[in-house]
């Protein structure tokens, strides 16, 4: 029984079968077919076939770990919801500091006349930094934007500005400020293409007041969580001073 599903294995192999589509058929370890076929040479197209069968195997698995990840992503995104909950105007106060501290303009001595100045290219971090601003009553008026896009990407602008139009909820004419940027070759860059559409920069008017006052902030913040001291704070509650531009 045994000789005869090996000549039924050879001959199968010569078919071009893979090990896997054998195995399964036969019902053997694919320890015990290695050595079965250990002598058996393959033409060309029986090659290319296997190959072949190799690839496809591949790209299923490949696009089963993709759903997978998407389901884990969607599960994610639907318990990062719930956990998160309602967030609070004070909550929404210091996402804004920490978001500023990270990609905002920075006040030292070099540069003590910096307004506020905010870049990113995640138009959802640009949302919350405009709710941000509305807290310290700076007015529509006030905000400048402007729009960076790659120098290649330029016969796509008018395109950009409507994308980012419609999700900041901003008129498209208050997107006229284009900036060029020239990308360098040496840079490997991965989102260029349909997930690419620049990258916004805000501006606040006289705001350098204003940018001296949240560099006050972001240095309380890192004291207080540097002496170990997390605790609540009437300042935000009571319109304190310290956080009205």
């Amino acid at each position: 029984m045994s000789k005869d599903r090996k000549q039924v294995a050879i001959r199968m192999r010569k078919e071009g079968k893979t090990y896997s589509e054998i195995c399964n058929e036969l019902t053997i370890a694919k320890s015990t077919l290695s050595l079965w076929l250990r002598a058996v040479e393959l033409s060309k197209p029986q090659e290319q076939r296997i190959t072949e069968k190799r690839t496809q195997a591949a790209a299923r698995g490949g696009k089963a770990r993709h759903d997978t990840r998407i389901k884990e992503i969607e599960y994610s995104n639907i318990a990062g919801i719930e956990s998160i909950g309602k967030l609070t105007p004070r909550e929404l106060w210091l996402i804004g500091i920490a978001l500023h501290w990270a990609e905002g303009s920075k006040q030292n001595e070099r540069s003590l006349s910096a307004g506020i100045v905010f870049s990113n290219s995640d138009y959802r971090m640009v949302q919350v930094f405009l709710l941000w601003l509305g807290l310290f009553k700076v007015l529509d008026e006030d905000i400048i934007f402007e729009l960076y896009v790659h120098a290649s990407r330029k016969e796509e602008i008018e395109l950009f500005k409507g994308w980012w139009s419609e999700r900041l909820a901003v008129p498209i004419e208050n997107l006229s400020r284009i900036y060029l940027k020239q990308g360098n070759p040496q840079t490997r860059r991965t989102n260029t293409e349909d997930l690419y559409h620049g990258l916004i920069r805000i501006k606040v008017k006289k705001s350098t007041a204003m940018n001296r006052n949240i560099q006050g902030l972001i240095h309380g913040i890192a004291t207080q969580l540097g002496s170990g001291v997390i605790g609540n704070t009437s300042a935000f509650e009571a319109e304190d001073s310290r956080i009205v531009p």
